[in-house]
């Protein structure tokens, strides 16, 4: 009767520790269909307003010759592609693009340079490289790049947070990056990569006063290359008096707002806004918030700010239950590249921020943005399924685990301790078996 328990007793912690680790995964599930649904309902969504941005200015432009549909054709072939990388980076190879993250930096700083001389300009803008159907926006790889290299330098060396000298080369990467996409010109891009690493190095714990002074130094170089360039200082005074230059810098601004209050609370329906049509340039791209606004109203816009919010609520719950410190680092800093992107477009088409160029993540068309968005979402799942890439460079010969970083992975760490406390209660089940033979022998086991 005793023996049965004794065996009872050492079934319990078994099932309690099953039942945490089914809970464990239920809640890390949830957090991962909440970032899924949300990402494919904007990929559908996206879809459905790119077409109907798209197809009457195709129509008008070309005396009804083109291709209505070639956007939302060129859309899905790109969006399909990008859910292929999407759903692989999600269950594999996490640890491989860590260990490839110096290459892809090194790419995507090339390319940036490459653009410079070789690129393709669009409104006088140079910002791609390629021709045709094959183009490519390097600076929309290098805002994942450097988040990946931020991460992993704080996460292998979490000692470098302690002072701005410590993360200083990831300043002078970032900046660097920064200097060539503003040559293109493209200052949204290099917006978006100023909050996103300064996000990835709050999620490291760097100390606010460090990034006090980082800012003000941002800041400072955004006023500069503002007053030395004509046309962004003639944006930030349209944005400032709104109604000056209606005709000018601030027509796009201008008929953006008048989509928005054309289209009331519930909007003039799918397909029969008139603002793509002949007043809002871009509609498809950087102007698309406005297209929901004029056509599906304010339930639209709530509805599209509802799902980022979904996305960034799931986003941040999976850095926050990460299994090491790289997971928790990437993924804030993915989730907030995709944030800032999203509240920068729609500041801009509210009137709420000048006009940047930023398109509308997972929404407007882009196939170079698509693409990179959807492979920021498959590190996130990635990391939300437990996968880990801290120090999983393989064991010693004694099953101890190579520190890469300073740290051990959880479970690991989970064993090592459970087999100290066997240690310590006389070498776990065993011991307990020899403590009942000497009891039942009349005899005390030494401690």
């Amino acid at each position: 009767m005793s023996g049965l328990s004794v065996a009872l007793g050492r079934a319990r912690p078994a099932k309690s520790k099953k039942r945490r680790k089914k809970s464990k995964a239920r809640a890390v599930s949830t957090e991962y269909s909440l970032l899924l649904t949300a990402t494919l309902c904007l990929l559908a969504f996206g879809a459905v307003m790119v077409f109907s941005a798209s197809s009457t200015t195709q129509v008008l432009q070309n005396g009804g010759l083109a291709d209505s549909a070639y956007y939302l054709q060129r859309t899905l072939i790109v969006g399909a592609i990008g859910l292929v990388v999407m759903h692989f980076t999600a269950r594999h190879g996490l640890l491989a693009i860590r260990k490839a993250t110096p290459i892809f930096l090194a790419g995507s700083l090339f390319l940036l340079v490459l653009v410079l001389g070789a690129g393709q300009s669009v409104n006088g803008a140079t910002r791609w490289i390629g021709s045709g159907s094959f183009q490519i926006q390097p600076s929309e790889l290098a805002k994942v790049a450097l988040v990946l290299y931020a991460a992993d330098m704080l996460a292998r060396e979490p000692k470098r947070i302690r002072s701005i000298q410590g993360f200083m080369p990831i300043l002078l990467v970032t900046g660097a990056a920064c200097l060539l996409i503003m040559l293109q010109p493209d200052m949204g891009t290099t917006m978006v990569i100023a909050f996103a690493v300064g996000a990835t190095l709050i999620a490291a714990g760097v100390a606010p006063r460090d990034l006090g002074k980082i800012a003000l130094v941002i800041v400072a170089g955004i006023l500069l290359m503002t007053l030395i360039e004509p046309y962004r200082m003639a944006r930030l005074t349209s944005f400032l008096h709104p109604g000056a230059e209606t005709e000018g810098a601030g027509f796009q601004a201008a008929q953006a707002k008048i989509a928005l209050g054309s289209g009331g609370l519930f909007g003039v329906g799918i397909g029969n806004g008139v603002q793509k049509a002949f007043y809002l340039p871009e509609a498809h791209t950087d102007m698309i918030s406005a297209v929901i606004g004029e056509e599906l109203g304010l339930v639209g816009i709530l509805g599209v700010v509802g799902l980022f919010g979904m996305f960034g609520f799931a986003g941040l719950r999976i850095a926050q239950k990460a299994r090491d410190n790289y997971g928790k680092i990437l993924v804030a800093g993915l989730t907030s590249m995709v944030l800032v992107t999203a509240m920068i477009n729609l500041f801009a088409v509210m009137g709420l921020a000048p006009l940047t160029g930023v398109p509308l993540p997972f929404i407007s068309y882009g196939n170079s943005a698509l693409l990179s968005c959807l492979f920021a979402v498959g590190l996130i799942l990635n990391v939300a399924r437990g996968g880990t890439a801290s120090a999983a460079r393989g064991t010693t010969r004694s099953g101890r685990l190579k520190v890469v970083d300073g740290g051990r992975s959880p479970a690991r760490e989970r064993s090592g301790a459970g087999g100290a406390r066997r240690a310590k209660s006389g070498g776990g089940g065993g011991g307990n078996r020899g403590a009942r033979g000497a009891r039942h022998g009349g005899r005390r086991r030494a401690p």
